[in-house]
């Protein structure tokens, strides 16, 4: 029986960066040419990036990129890969339209295209906004073996083109994703590609992206199962790599074209060479799978990452009050960017305790981030005495004193800003507008509380394991949480525990569920009332609140998209 080689390059692409996204498929192709390999797959669109959003609208990017598509079949033969026929996804146009497509380059030429058929109109995406669905399949013959394609949301959908793939009889069906995390998200992958592939009677191999794009960030998880639905190797998830494998493939005579499960399937055959004889590779082990907690942090400390890199700058700053919040963020940017990278700014008021203070210089000698005192009494005080403020304009005023130190700092030294609020405040709208809630990205945005603390101590563990200082104190973690607003305020003072709390969010906010559902799912009516009073109030500052990365399946943003204004009420 013959056998393929087969690449599989899990890479981190930049939209809109065609030239970097052209070097990166060329380096990628390079290193599978020198695994031997005869086939290498990227994921979807990576040539252009995911998701290109309303630049898929412009006639000039899509020309762009299927300039850039001619234009890199002529660097791959010009670079030595030639002979290896390279699946990359990139943005097409027709005379029906834009289209997300993948095509395969061979010899300097682009010898086959197709476009994606399901277009995913749900939670983040939206690509019926932008592209015309395909109705045809492209099923290319490499070296005697018959490789059918499904791009990511076909991969998803029951029946259609992978029903399709299989009736037409392929040896091997290749998925190029730009599939998003989300917890747990990983756990659904393998048994979908295990029952796709039995569904097509041929083994499946699973591509996808990796990095941060805006809110999104991309774990790889990339995959191949065996015909019978069986695990054969899976990669690393959160890092650029390459999987490479050798395959034990039916093959055989060409087969006809024609319409198979109501697509038009067409044959392209690449080469008519036999197969040289060498020496198979022992099969790559699966990766160990992460930790849940694992899984957040890697996801946060690559969203985190690739927004400051991707956007040009060296550097954060951050307010780091000694709670948890801003502890964990600033060991999350630690991680994310190096110590050297980071800048943590005490910020002390009248109202603000010892262990406040104490706690935050303790996280930064902890983490080895630089670490400045910014009192703000004195200009609270001008705000004060000269507006006469009291109540809750007078607390408002001593965060938005902090907003305008970081901002002003972010000004000067070309820092990025953090907002350090996590889910649950952003919920029910428990921070300031203008004050804490400034800043350029907020990477802990889709965490709730308690998942805060629970990374916190998982941090921690890890740290321990390696014999290294943990980052966060203990004492931001054990003490109760406070914005300290005023003499012995706590946050409890104003919401319910945050167990209790988290629960009903993530059942109102995550399941949709409404007022009569959380009333029989055992909550009660004064909870229920002023939770859900709370949230719908809060939407404006939620549209004002900067961007973070998303690990939630309904994300604050473009997953959640209620209106400011509104008269209904849950009850």
């Amino acid at each position: 029986m013959p056998q393929l080689r087969l690449a599989l390059a899990q890479v981190n692409a930049c939209v809109g960066d065609l030239a970097g996204n052209t070097e990166l498929v060329v380096e990628w192709s390079r290193k599978a040419v020198e695994a031997g390999a005869h086939l290498a797959v990227f994921p979807e669109m990576a040539l252009t990036g995911y998701p290109v959003e309303d630049l898929a609208l412009r006639v000039s990017f899509a020309e762009a990129s299927k300039q850039a598509l001619t234009a890199l079949a002529t660097r791959l033969d010009d670079a030595g890969c030639g002979e290896l026929a390279v699946f990359v996804g990139y943005l097409d146009r027709d005379e029906r339209g834009m289209r997300n497509s993948a095509a395969v380059l061979y010899r300097g030429e682009v010898v086959a295209r197709q476009h994606k058929h399901h277009l995913p109109n749900y939670g983040v995406f939206d690509e019926r906004r932008y592209f015309t669905p395909g109705d045809s399949l492209d099923v290319v013959r490499v070296h005697g073996v018959e490789v059918g394609m499904v791009i990511c949301e076909d991969l998803w959908q029951d029946g259609g083109p992978i029903a399709a793939l299989g009736e037409a009889g392929v040896d091997l069906v290749v998925s190029p994703n730009a599939s998003p995390y989300e917890r747990k998200k990983d756990d659904a992958r393998l048994p979908l590609v295990a029952r796709r592939a039995v569904e097509a009677g041929a083994p499946l191999a699973y591509v996808n992206l990796i990095g941060g794009q805006d809110e999104l960030v991309f774990d790889g998880d990339t995959m191949v199962v065996g015909a019978d639905g069986s695990l054969i190797t899976r990669a690393p998830q959160f890092v650029e790599h390459l999987v490479v494998l050798d395959l034990d493939l039916l093959g055989g005579s060409p087969r006809t074209e024609g319409s198979y499960g109501g697509f038009m399937v067409h044959r392209r055959s690449l080469t008519h060479d036999p197969l040289p004889a060498y020496d198979p590779l022992p099969v790559p082990q699966p990766a160990e799978p992460l930790s849940d907690e694992a899984e957040v942090w890697h996801a946060l400390v690559t969203g985190l990452r690739d927004y400051v890199h991707k956007n040009g700058f060296r550097s954060v700053v951050l307010g780091l009050s000694g709670g948890i919040d801003s502890a964990v963020v600033a060991a999350l940017s630690v991680d994310a960017l190096g110590a050297d990278h980071v800048y943590g700014v005490s910020m002390p008021s009248v109202y603000s305790s010892d262990h406040s203070k104490s706690d935050a210089y303790d996280l930064a000698q902890r983490t080895g981030c630089h670490y400045s005192e910014q009192p703000i009494a004195d200009m609270v005080g001008v705000f004060v005495d000269q507006l006469g403020l009291t109540g809750l304009a007078e607390e408002n005023v001593q965060a938005r004193c902090r907003g305008v130190t970081l901002m002003g700092l972010s000004n000067q030294h070309g820092h990025l800003v953090l907002a350090t609020g996590n889910k649950t405040e952003l919920a029910v709208g428990y921070s300031t507008i203008y004050g804490d809630a400034v800043g350029g990205f907020a990477p802990i945005k889709d965490v709730l509380k308690t998942l805060v603390w629970d990374l916190a101590r998982w941090r921690n563990a890890e740290a321990e394991k390696l014999g290294e200082l943990p980052p966060i104190p203990e004492n931001s973690i054990s003490k109760p949480p406070s914005a300290e607003l005023r003499p012995g305020q706590v946050d409890t003072d104003s919401l319910p525990d945050y167990e209790l709390l988290d629960s009903v969010l993530d059942d109102y906010v995550e399941g949709d569920k409404g007022y009569r559902d959380l009333i029989a799912m055992g909550f009660s009516h004064e909870l229920v009332d002023k939770v859900l009073r709370m949230v719908d109030k809060a939407e404006y500052k939620r549209r004002q609140y900067p961007p973070g990365t998303k690990i939630t399946f309904k994300a604050f943003g473009r997953d959640r998209r209620l209106p400011i204004t509104s008269g209904w009420r849950e009850g």
